[in-house]
């Protein structure tokens, strides 16, 4: 393998793909990168048995050839170099990397033992705005479970109905939907949250579209030059949609950033509580106020102004609050409950496309 390729492009390549590269493995080769060259172009892959992610690059080959070399040295070394023409020459399992002012050699593991995620060969294939699919992304993904002991909960569901792609993801104590837009395509797909923060990272500020290719057990994202397959969670997603009130016996219409102000400084008293915090509601005031209570530090009530409707309290953890606040977007949030002990729902006043779910506390 010989090969002059930018160290711009080698270096944004090597960020796309290490991190997927895990060095506490078993395998010790899971910590390397493969470096492969086909037709002109530099293919860089990693990969932890469960995601694969590959970056193409452009490259003057003068002879074809692989290797793996470790992901970790690898990136930090080529971000370290100055901008300019990097020449790679592979010599048994050894590779050169050269720039004007720098000589190297990496000890790499031959190409041969690489594991390659197995291709999809007769799946469904259909295509998103990548500015849609990255928002989705961003106000959905968080709520999914970190618990490995119920692994249905920690992928998020890609399904359509009524001819309409939705996104959810819950951890079961709170839910996020978003609607993506209408799709044609039959899609039921439970997609590892993990894998999608990664694809998160990858669709960066880019406004391509992304190609998405599925079968029964895996799916693949394309984003430009760079493709990531991950194999899907194997259970069935739970009927979340009936957790989804369709109306409510109390319901303020405020602020966004009032909302999250007052909830940040009630936060601050809601420490010792593990974040609990109450929100009443009265209609004849027209004032949303929440109340803290820390035995050691103090407590606080904080109000806004609202449009009300009803009067009613509810606790809920504040953390929660705040991320379902922040995931919603849009100048004015609509909040609404109808009962202590019954979900309550959060959304953009403007735009019913997006809806947060959080299960209160008993208070």
């Amino acid at each position: 393998m010989k090969l002059q390729v930018t160290q711009e492009n080698l270096n944004r390549a090597l960020g796309s793909v290490a991190k997927v590269a895990n060095s506490r493995n078993t395998l010790p080769i899971l910590a390397n990168v493969l470096m492969k060259t086909s037709n002109n172009r530099l293919s860089l892959s990693a990969t932890n048995l469960d995601i694969g992610i590959t970056h193409y690059i452009g490259s003057k080959v003068s002879e074809e050839g692989s290797i793996t070399v470790p992901a970790r040295l690898m990136q930090d070394f080529v971000g370290s170099l100055p901008e300019g023409v990097i020449n790679l020459e592979l010599q048994d399992t050894k590779l050169k990397v050269t720039t004007d002012q720098y000589k190297s050699v990496v000890n790499g593991i031959v190409a041969d033992d690489f594991p390659v995620m197995p291709a999809i060969s007769s799946g469904k294939s259909w295509k998103v705005s990548g500015a849609t699919l990255k928002k989705g992304l961003q106000q959905v993904v968080f709520a999914a479970s970190n618990d490995e002991t119920r692994p249905v909960l920690t992928g998020v569901l890609l399904t359509t109905q009524d001819g309409v792609l939705s996104m959810a993801a819950t951890d079961s104590y709170r839910l996020a939907e978003k609607k993506l837009g209408e799709n044609k395509e039959d899609v039921n797909l439970l997609i590892p949250a993990t894998a999608l923060q990664d694809l998160l990272r990858i669709i960066g500020d880019s406004d391509d579209m992304v190609t998405i290719t599925h079968d029964d057990q895996q799916v693949l994202f394309q984003v430009g030059d760079i493709e990531l397959v991950t194999r899907l969670v194997d259970g069935k997603y739970p009927d979340y949609r009936k957790l989804i009130p369709s109306s409510f016996a109390t319901q303020a219409t405020l602020k966004r950033s009032d909302f999250i102000n007052v909830t940040k400084v009630s936060s601050l008293f809601a420490r010792e509580s593990a974040g609990s915090v109450t929100i009443e509601l009265d209609e004849a005031t027209g004032k949303l106020s929440i109340r803290s209570v820390a035995s050691q530090l103090g407590e606080n009530t904080a109000t806004a102004e609202a449009n009300i409707k009803g009067t009613g309290s509810i606790t809920l953890n504040s953390r929660y609050l705040l991320d379902g606040l922040n995931a919603v977007g849009g100048e004015e949030v609509t909040f609404g409950f109808n009962g202590k002990l019954e979900a309550t729902l959060l959304h953009d006043s403007a735009s019913k496309d997006y809806s947060h779910i959080i299960m209160p506390l008993k208070s």
